[in-house]
């Protein structure tokens, strides 16, 4: 019994053995092609829509809303009446004041003339001092109360043009305070009857992260989406940044104004924003994969000393390349930090070429100087594993008689 479990092991030992020989590691190596394209730099935040024209249109005199114009949703230009207040006690105002000033006017006719007899007599010395005086008083008092019942005129004609409501701009009613019959009254706030914006302009007020602001500046473009229209991108320009800091769960934030025109009217204040601003911009220039950049040329060799993938591409001849499984030394070039090694693949040969780099985004990396469009460059070795036939035609498909048979393996059998 001891003899053949001896036996069982050593046939295990052997078959792993063979099953390990059959299996065989595929070196390959994956390059990138440079392309032309852009590299952008971006900052994300959240915001607020609002127009950047919005008035409160209100009334500076108290009385009953006789008319509306204008509704909810209501398209008005500047200069239109949307409103109207009562005319009834403004227009006896302005004829009281209307009969106050011809009074007045009476009076002070009446007055001038008195004290230019006056003032005439006494230079000839026919009449008193005090006589000339109460003449002189009396028409002064004339004269401002003259200039006082003018001045409530004015008054009075400009509050009953205030009982038409005008829009002050041209755009769309946003909201409609008020309703037919409803007493305004103006204290020392003007009552607002509507809100009327500038839809035609849109911004957006975005709040950018502390750690972002820096990088933020007027002009810059950017872009952003709305939950209401999730398949449409909408452009923008950063306007405004503002410097006053807001905290919020010790989280400090900034306000940055991004401006954009909205001629289909989509957007509408209040609508929350996703936004990118594109902190930086490199355009029209050849793009590649930033791994690139660390990719360094490795010896792989098998059991007796040969290649494991003949069709590797050569290295350069005289090359120091680092064994397999050695750190790769940083391709970065001595004395110029804006400028990398990348290795070339030219027919079936890694040729090392200096390139000029620019603005990277983390994932890609803007190529400025060194490569033209269309050339392909390493970027990593690829490693995997090929389980070949086994010897005497087996193969991994194939039964292991030494394996335990399957439950039931056997009752299926008899069945048959």
């Amino acid at each position: 019994m001891r003899t053949k479990a001896l036996k069982f092991g050593v046939g295990v030992a052997v078959m792993l053995a063979v099953c390990s020989c059959a299996k065989k590691e595929n070196i390959s190596l994956e390059t990138a092609t440079a392309e032309v394209g852009e590299i952008t730099e971006t900052v994300t935040a959240t915001g607020t829509l609002e127009s950047v024209s919005q008035v409160d249109v209100g009334t500076q005199v108290t009385g009953i809303v006789s008319k509306l114009y204008a509704d909810y949703n209501s398209e008005v230009t500047e200069g239109q009446v949307i409103a109207e207040i009562d005319k009834t006690t403004l227009e006896s105002e302005l004829k009281s004041a209307d009969a106050s000033l011809e009074s007045a006017r009476q009076t002070y006719e009446y007055t001038k003339k008195n004290y230019e007899r006056d003032k005439a007599l006494h230079e000839k010395q026919l009449i008193s001092d005090y006589e000339y005086d109460t003449s002189k008083k009396d028409y002064l008092v004339a004269k401002a109360t003259y200039e006082k019942s003018k001045s409530d005129r004015v008054k009075a004609a400009r509050n009953l043009s205030y009982a038409e409501i005008y829009s002050p701009i041209n755009g769309i009613v946003v909201s409609r305070e008020v309703e037919v019959g409803q007493t305004v009254v103006s204290n020392m706030n003007v009552a607002n009857l509507f809100v009327v914006a500038d839809l035609d302009n849109m911004r957006v007020v975005a709040d950018v992260d502390e750690a972002d602001i820096g990088s933020v500046k007027v002009g810059q473009n950017a872009s952003f989406t709305v939950d209401a229209y999730p398949n449409d991108v909408f452009i923008g320009k950063v306007t405004q940044v503002r410097i006053n800091p807001t905290t919020t769960s010790n989280v400090v934030t900034y306000e940055v104004l991004i401006s954009t025109e909205n001629p289909d009217h989509k957007l509408i204040p209040g609508l929350t924003a996703n936004i990118t601003i594109n902190t930086k911009e490199e355009k029209d220039v050849l793009v590649l994969p930033i791994k690139a950049l660390k990719f360094q040329p490795q010896e792989f060799e098998g059991a007796e000393g040969l290649p494991v993938a003949e069709a590797m591409p050569k290295l350069p001849q005289g090359a120091e390349v680092p064994k397999e499984g050695e750190k790769p030394k940083d391709p970065v070039l001595p004395g110029a930090t804006n400028h990398r090694l990348v290795w070339l693949l030219v027919g079936d040969r890694l040729v090392p070429t200096e390139v000029e780099i620019g603005l990277d985004n983390g994932v890609n990396i803007a190529i400025k100087n060194g490569l033209q469009k269309g050339d392909k460059v390493a970027l990593q070795y690829n490693s995997g594993i090929n389980e070949d036939a086994m010897p005497g035609g087996a193969s991994k498909g194939d039964e292991n008689p030494f394996m335990p048979k399957r439950p039931g393996s056997e009752k299926n059998k008899n069945k048959k």
